[in-house]
């Protein structure tokens, strides 16, 4: 009878882990405006204002549809707008994300957002975008691609590494959604070669099989732009 119970309990959590959110938790109220606040336990999220005082610039951000300069050395400028600009994002599960890509080759680098997934669409220019497939069952890493026009929307499921590149003539923009209030990004780049404190040179070099001058060389560009 125990082990019927065991084997009861084992499936309902099973069943119950199979239905969990990919995006951040559903709010318990309309909303929760975030405020900054210090004294207190850390939550997962922020804390709330009191609703009586809350107003429309809580929900609101303004210039999203300003050009960026995107004179960086990847040629792209990424404008968020999560709950760091929108407090009333706080619980909602949702943000949003303008990048802007300069002509012949601006890119944004390949990345990760830990916590969501994202929905791109163009909105000027001709991107050529992909991500890359954690291992498969043969131990491959896919590569899927896409060339989008405007008014082409591409998904990039969450946690994988994405990127996007303008392959046209003029500037670029689209617009991204993501499924969290706060999704994170991890670009690959700067977070291997520009961690700080620096990744100890030896795991590189064994890790991407090239000399410890290649290394040496790519940690002082990285860490040199990431702690100025």
């Amino acid at each position: 009878m125990e082990g019927l119970k065991f084997l009861i309990v084992f499936v309902v959590l099973a069943l119950a882990s199979s239905f969990a959110s990919a995006s951040d938790p559903s709010p318990l109220q309309d909303f929760c405006v975030a405020i900054k606040e210090t004294d207190g336990v850390f939550v997962n999220g922020k804390f709330c204002k009191d609703p009586q005082q809350v107003t429309e610039k809580d929900f609101f951000f303004s210039g999203l549809n300003v050009p960026r300069d995107t004179s960086s050395p990847v040629g792209s400028n990424v404008t968020a707008v999560n709950v760091a600009q929108i407090p009333g994002l706080n619980t909602l599960g949702i943000s949003l994300a303008r990048i802007d890509f300069a002509p012949y080759g601006g890119l944004n680098p390949p990345h990760t957002h830990p916590r969501a997934t994202e929905i791109l669409v163009v909105v000027e220019g001709t991107l050529y975008v992909g991500f890359v497939t954690s291992n498969l069952a043969n131990g491959d890493n896919r590569l899927i691609t896409k060339v989008l026009n405007p008014g082409d929307p591409f998904v990039f499921p969450v946690g994988l590494i994405h990127f996007q590149l303008n392959v046209g003539k003029t500037n670029a923009v689209a617009l991204a959604s993501l499924s969290s209030q706060n999704p994170g990004v991890i670009t690959i780049a700067n977070a291997v070669f520009g961690a700080d404190p620096p990744i100890n040179p030896n795991v590189l070099t064994k890790a991407f099989q090239v000399d410890k001058k290649v290394v040496d060389y790519l940690q002082k560009q990285f860490w040199t732009d990431n702690n100025n």
